[in-house]
């Protein structure tokens, strides 16, 4: 990850973004039917300002007390406004989580679309396939840095059930495991990885990366001199390398 580096700690301890997908500001999951306005207007500027005003209030109150026991008046109160202006722009709490998580989602989606892209065109060729894991790693790392909030809520709340308001974190922990055994099985068809069942060797990188994740969000590597990311890279590498 750029020169192995590794990631770059975020200099402030809580940086709220959710317009990640829009410089613009969130897009609101609801509109109304009657004078929504033109795109880009006063009304959707508005609107648009007011969702982002509510989801930085729910990413906060979620990472305080975790998504199930913040309440939707106590959303409405973070945010400064009465409990019905909520639904004027989410169904529900689980609605909102989406909204929340959409960026985050889209991202990663597309990144793995241009890492499979990468792979199907690299031939097998090792230093090719190299390439597209490292661009991969290299976009995920600039997600978390750009929206460190968005990633501490996904640890902590991705290994919950996977219904209620959670439910949309628990399907990106999913669409991540799925995707990340699909890659370890390209390379393992490619003769680039030892013959290990593609499920325990997927979720064993994810988890190592998960848990490197969390030590670098919390401070662990602050003054240690380590790379954190890179180095769990460089073990992959190893493993990538070693052949039957």
């Amino acid at each position: 990850m750029r020169g192995g580096s590794g990631f770059t700690r975020p200099r402030s301890p809580l940086v709220i973004s959710t317009s990640m997908a829009d410089p613009k500001g969130p897009n609101p999951p609801r509109v109304p039917a009657e004078r929504p306005g033109p795109a880009g207007g006063k009304r959707d500027r508005n609107r648009r300002e007011r969702t982002r005003v509510f989801l930085d209030a729910g990413l906060a109150l979620f990472l305080e007390r975790g998504i199930e026991d913040v309440t939707i008046d106590a959303i409405a109160k973070r945010a400064g406004a009465a409990k019905g202006s909520f639904y004027r722009y989410f169904k529900d709490k689980r609605e909102m989580v989406e909204a929340l998580v959409a960026p985050m989602r889209a991202r990663l989606q597309a990144a793995f679309a241009e890492c499979r892209a990468s792979l199907d065109a690299s031939g097998g060729d090792p230093m090719q396939v190299f390439a597209a894991y490292l661009g991969l790693g290299a976009e995920v790392e600039a997600a978390v840095r750009e929206t460190p909030d968005l990633a501490r809520l996904y640890l902590q709340e991705s290994r919950g059930p996977a219904d209620g308001a959670r439910a949309p974190v628990t399907e990106i922990a999913q669409l991540i495991a799925s995707t990340a055994i699909e890659l370890t099985e390209f390379a393992q068809a490619h003769g680039l990885l030892r013959k290990v069942t593609p499920t325990v060797s997927a979720l064993a990188v994810v988890g190592a990366g998960e848990r490197l994740l969390q030590a670098y969000l919390s401070g662990e590597f602050e003054d240690s001199g380590s790379s954190g990311a890179g180095e769990l890279i460089g073990i992959f590498m190893q493993g990538l390398s070693i052949r039957d």
